[in-house]
């Protein structure tokens, strides 16, 4: 007799990436390694290389995965999406950070609307669900004083991982662990892309957030939030009222003033472990 052998879900590959994004022309090639240093850090000597705009590098896992000011990104095998987008946008370089945000909000729309997740975001860079980090993006740079050579922006999603370090296991979550069944992470990745290149193309238009804040704001964990900004030179407190079209959060402090934010860590009250 036979037997049926169910295919798994999760195949990832350039090829799976790469067929769900024939639409696109944004991509322009997809990259993937078993491993990698990091997909930043190859993504750079790729840009180096000459590689075009649109080069999405995949990994299925990293040796030395990058966070924000230097943290390591966990990085297991066969659970995650690493992966890194290579852009060489015609703007000026200080128009480039908020494209962090852009692909924050970017993530949080592909888990609502590809898995049903009701996915946030923590300012700047942090995709949380069920008030747990689920999503880091690390955006890097090699620019000029008037001009962009180019960019990477760097995305680790917590897909099907189980089991988390001791050290983040109270603050992180996966799309498995939430849903409790196995995800496909090319079906993800590319979702994510999707939605990048719908909000990138818009972010162009004007070089500001101004036609996404709306759809940020509403994606904000920590809008009327009380939160703690720590920056170089001051602490203070106040109540998180969304971002402005460059991306700094508009903090307003007890006396009544806003304070727009572009640095410093902001923690936020209630938020995994974000006092």
């Amino acid at each position: 007799g036979y037997r049926m052998i169910e295919a798994p879900v999760d195949v990832f590959n350039a090829s799976e990436i790469k067929s769900r994004l024939e639409a696109s022309s944004l991509i322009q090639k997809v990259l993937y390694t078993e491993e990698t240093d990091s997909t930043n850090t190859w993504a750079k000597r790729l840009a180096e290389e000459g590689s075009p705009s649109g080069t999405l590098a995949v990994a299925e896992r990293q040796t030395q995965g990058k966070g924000r000011r230097g943290k390591v990104w966990s990085s297991p095998e066969g659970t995650s999406v690493y992966m890194t987008l290579l852009l060489r946008p015609e703007i000026l370089p200080q128009y480039a950070a908020p494209l962090t945000l852009v692909m924050g909000l970017s993530v949080a729309q592909a888990l609502s609307e590809t898995l049903r997740l009701p996915a946030g975001i923590k300012w700047p860079n942090d995709v949380v669900v069920s008030g747990k980090k689920i999503c880091g993006i690390l955006t890097e740079m090699n620019a000029q004083i008037d001009y962009v050579e180019y960019l990477v922006i760097g995305t680790g999603i917590n897909v099907n991982t189980q089991e988390f370090p001791d050290e983040i296991r109270d603050v992180a979550t996966s799309a498995a662990v939430q849903l409790g069944h196995i995800v496909s992470r090319a079906e993800l990745a590319a979702a994510v892309i999707r939605c990048f290149e719908k909000n990138y193309k818009i972010y162009l238009e004007s070089c500001s957030l101004k036609g996404l804040m709306e759809d940020y704001r509403e994606k904000m964990i920590n809008v009327n939030r009380e939160v703690k900004v720590m920056g170089p030179g001051e602490v203070f407190e106040g109540v998180a009222k969304g971002i402005n079209p460059a991306g700094e959060l508009l903090v307003e402090r007890p006396n009544g003033s806003v304070t727009a934010v572009s640095g410093g860590e902001v923690s936020v009250r209630g938020i995994y472990g974000y006092v």
